[in-house]
């Protein structure tokens, strides 16, 4: 190889991780500059009252605590109907059906749905379910949250089931286990972390849509645990108070746009620490 061959790859190359370092660079400048504005505007905002008033008139004070139900149980009633439906899906793709054309076909859909808008998915469930009740409902949010978090559960189960070894499963088999139970007992016992990480990043995913909400849920005034009719939350919060022309609202959205980021946050952290990833 010449030195001027030689000479023209280095620049080539250090030409290139300019480029690479300037991108991130780039990304990381917005970045910071969002958690800096948030962290400006957000955390004065944030104080106790935020937990134990509803959301207030204009020009009165109260807090976010009928959102924060809200949220919450939805939340709770999305995970528990999309985790099940997620996990057996998942397991269908990876361990019954690898390479069906009937896998093949679920799996498009799967990835067409999980990089579907959310407002797509909200408008289907105002068309199918709050069209036929004509009203808003928690059930009806909690059905779109479901649906948004199964595409990204499915895909989980089926990558971190996919990466155990045939080997353990041969050996169960060869010992007489049926696959019921080698997918049970060993399957899911060594793929536990994989699949867990991706319900809590799911969940943490569907904890800031606002989009579907809007079309199922709708939003209140007051403090409600009665989930058949329209139920505060706090994305929808955050919508409406943030384009508002009153200054306690818009404190009161930096202050619930502070709390999605902050439980977005340790939800990361805590499906890191304590269910990291095996590289081995």
């Amino acid at each position: 190889m010449s030195k001027t061959h030689f000479h023209c790859r280095k620049l080539k190359n250090k030409f290139m991780l300019t480029l690479s370092f300037l991108a991130v660079g780039f990304g990381l400048f917005w970045l910071c500059w969002i958690i800096l504005t948030l962290i400006t505007k957000g955390i004065p905002a944030l104080s106790i009252q935020l937990f134990l008033q509803p959301t207030p008139a204009p020009n009165e004070s109260g807090g976010l605590l009928n959102a924060v139900i809200g949220s919450t149980m939805m939340i709770i009633v999305s995970t528990a109907i999309g985790t099940p439906i997620g996990i057996l899906a998942g397991t269908y793709l990876a361990e019954y059906g690898r390479y069906s054309k009937l896998a093949k076909v679920t799996r498009f859909l799967n990835d067409v749905l999980l990089s579907a808008p959310s407002i797509v998915i909200g408008l289907f469930i105002y068309a199918i379910y709050v069209s036929q009740v004509k009203h808003y409902s928690g059930w009806a949010g909690s059905l779109a949250l479901a649906m948004i978090m199964i595409p990204v559960i499915v895909r989980t189960t089926d990558n971190m089931l996919n990466l155990v070894p045939n080997n353990l499963r041969e050996a169960a088999a060869s010992l007489g286990c049926p696959q019921w139970r080698v997918i049970t007992m060993i399957c899911y016992r060594a793929a536990r972390s994989g699949i867990l990480t991706g319900v809590l990043l799911s969940i943490a995913r569907i904890s800031g849509e606002t989009a579907p909400l809007l079309f199922t849920a709708l939003s209140n005034q007051f403090t409600s645990f009665d989930m058949n009719g329209p139920m505060a939350n706090i994305p929808v919060v955050i919508y409406q108070f943030a384009a508002s022309p009153f200054q306690d609202w818009n404190e009161l959205a930096w202050a619930g746009a502070t709390l999605i980021t902050l439980f977005v946050l340790l939800l990361n952290i805590f499906a890191r620490v304590f269910f990291p990833q095996k590289t081995k």
